[in-house]
């Protein structure tokens, strides 16, 4: 057998789709993943709706964050099961690219939300009394009135 020969009988036995840098079917997903993740969309979805619709929690702020909530979860579902993100999937560098775009969306909407929020004591402090001052009315006066001063403006 030639050298030739040789390499292409090698070749044959450990073709070049042996796995390695290659995805195989298994992370593309399945139609039972597929309708997994559908089903858990639309009820994630219908339920936020009802919610709402209903008025099933009288408080606003507590039917916003049961909403954030099933958002967070929706988001993760859609990220398993449509995306197939898994700290498995491209040797973990696709998790780690969301945990670290996460973290950097958290600080920026945090920081930006706490400079928001403290901006008008921050920047002008004495502006928050003098506002006070100017919209009191005159009538109130809130010195006490002494006995000469009460005298002084009565009638004789």
């Amino acid at each position: 057998m030639s050298a030739h020969q040789d390499h292409m009988a090698h070749g044959a036995a450990h073709s070049h789709h042996d796995g390695h840098g290659h995805h195989t079917h298994a992370d593309h997903g399945s139609l039972k993943s597929y309708a997994t993740g559908f089903i858990l969309a639309v009820i994630l979805t219908a339920i936020p709706f009802w919610l709402v619709m209903g008025k099933v929690i009288g408080k606003s702020s507590t039917t916003g964050i049961v909403l954030l909530v099933f958002a967070a979860v929706q988001v993760v579902v859609h990220m398993v099961y449509f995306l197939h993100m898994n700290s498995k999937s491209e040797g973990g560098w696709s998790m780690l690219a969301l945990l670290f775009t996460s973290m950097l969306v958290i600080i920026l909407m945090s920081g930006s939300l706490w400079v928001m929020y403290h901006l008008n004591h921050n920047m002008m402090p004495g502006m928050m009394n003098e506002s006070m001052h100017e919209t009191q009315p005159e009538s109130i006066n809130l010195a006490p009135v002494s006995g000469e001063e009460k005298n002084s403006h009565s009638m004789p």
